[in-house]
Parts: C-alpha cells; structure tokens; sequence
C-alpha cells in the first residue's frame, strides 16, 4: 500500500495526464459518434420526405387522370339518361295523344317540337317535320286539347309554325252551344289569354263558353277547340270578349298536324271566279 502511494505520488501527475486524455478521448470519440447518428438519421428522414412528396405528386398525377375519366363516364351517363329521358316523355305525350277517345289521331302527322320563341308579341314555334312527311304550308297544327296554329314555312325535316299567340294569327271561331261566330285573335301580353271580335251584343253567348274552330275558316278544319270565354263587356254593338286558350303553350311536346283543307271551289266562288262545276246528275 506504501509502495502504491509513494508511486502514485511520485507519477501523479503523469497519471492524472492520461487519465485527463483518455477522459478527452472518450468524449470526442462519443462527439463523432452523435454527428454520424445525427447525419445518418437526418439523411433518411429527408429521404423519406423526398419520397413521400414524390408520391403526393403521383398520386395528384394519377387522381387528376382518374377524375378525367370519371368525368367523361359521367358525361355519358347523362347524356344516355337524357336521351332517355326525352325518349320516355315524347312516349308518354304520343300515348296520351292516341289515348285520347275524344279525338282521332289517324291520317295526322306526329311532329316534335324542338325550337320555339315566346315574347309577349312575337311568338313562333319550329317542329321536326317538313315535306319529306308530307307537312305542307297552312296545315293546322294542333294538340287533342286545342288549336296550337298554323304551319307557314316548311324545308325537308322542318316547319315553322305561327301559333294562335301571334299578332298575325286570325281564325274563325263559333261558340259551342249558340252558334254565335268571330274572329279570334292575340294582341299581345299574356300568352294564355286571346280575344273575339264581331259578337254582337243580341248573341246568346255566355261566361265560360266553348269556342271552337268554324267550317268558315280556310286553313283549319272545324270543330277544333280555341278556348272558353272568361270576360265579356258590351261595346256598342259588340261585345269586348277575352277567351282563355285552350292549350298551354308553355308545355308544348309533341304536336298533331291536320291534312291541308283544301276546297277550290269555295275559294274561287268567294273571289267572285266561276268554279268548275261536273254537269253530270248525281
């Protein structure tokens, strides 16, 4: 023990030396050793952020791609349901129309209607039926529940059609039940209410009154309904009458369009021309 102290006092101070140094070593060796965990975990966590910021830009890539596709399967499956749709509600209106006992759809020509311009003056409508189906200009245009108008341009697969909401639009109109006669016409602003001119104020007409189309008219066959009075005001020797139509036009689908009303001798005599006439008895 002697021996120990007496050594250690006398080599004290190059213990303490390598003592002091091997302490220093230690720590720088445990220093380097942190820089290399510290670099080696800071390189993979930026490797993973690289990686998953790669992957955020594939999958926008790849999201973008899939809602482009989905977009035009959506687009197609609209345009499918619309057709059907469409295809369903012109069934629907060309059912109702050959339902319909009260009227006789047959020798009429079907046509859809696929343009149309509504103002409270100048209104027109355009159907998918011309020549090639055997629509001629002036044929009546009409739907079971009423007069729609009057065709007046026609091409190969088109018509132009003036409805009875025109201000050029004029037709002989007779009342149901008392026979008295006028002329119906539109001057403009509601697109459900018409008028009559030329009832005397001695007819029998009456509130709610059902007019139709007259033998007297030159393009409509007769027998058509027009609308039913709703107002009637005495005016010197006429009455002032307003008709309410029979048709909506604002729901218009599917119309009928009569065979051309066609008798040349009843629109010669009446332009004072002598018509042909078979001589033979009958």
């Amino acid at each position: 023990m002697r021996k120990f102290f007496t050594l250690f006092v006398e080599y004290g101070t190059l213990l303490l030396f390598v003592l002091y140094c091997s302490i220093a070593f230690l720590f720088i060796r445990l220093e380097q050793d942190d820089v290399q965990g510290t670099l080696h975990n800071g390189g993979l966590e930026f490797s993973a952020a690289i990686n998953e910021q790669l992957m955020q830009f594939s999958s926008l890539f790849t999201l973008k791609r899939e809602n482009e596709r989905l977009m035009r399967v959506n687009t197609d499956l609209l345009s499918r349901v619309l057709t059907l749709e469409t295809s369903a509600l012109d069934e629907r209106s060309r059912k109702k129309i050959l339902a319909d006992t009260t009227f006789n759809a047959s020798g009429f020509i079907m046509a859809r209607v696929v343009d149309r311009k509504f103002s409270d003056r100048e209104n027109m409508l355009v159907i998918d039926a011309g020549w090639r189906k055997g629509v001629k200009k002036d044929m009546t245009v009409l739907v079971p529940e009423g007069l729609v108008g009057r065709v007046t341009a026609v091409s190969e697969n088109y018509a132009r059609v003036m409805p009875v909401i025109h201000p050029d639009f004029k037709v002989i109109a007779v009342a149901d039940s008392c026979g008295s006669m006028g002329i119906l016409s539109w001057s403009g602003g509601r697109e459900f209410i018409a008028q009559i001119e030329h009832i005397p104020i001695s007819s029998r007409i009456k509130l709610n009154e059902r007019l139709v189309t007259s033998d007297f008219s030159t393009f409509s066959i007769r027998g058509i309904p027009v609308g039913r009075v709703v107002r009637m005001k005495p005016d010197n020797l006429f009455y002032d009458v307003d008709v309410r139509l029979a048709v909506d036009f604002s729901n218009l689908t599917l119309v009928l369009v009569a065979p051309l009303k066609i008798n040349q001798e009843k629109i010669s005599i009446m332009g004072d021309e002598t018509p042909t006439i078979n001589k033979k008895s009958h």
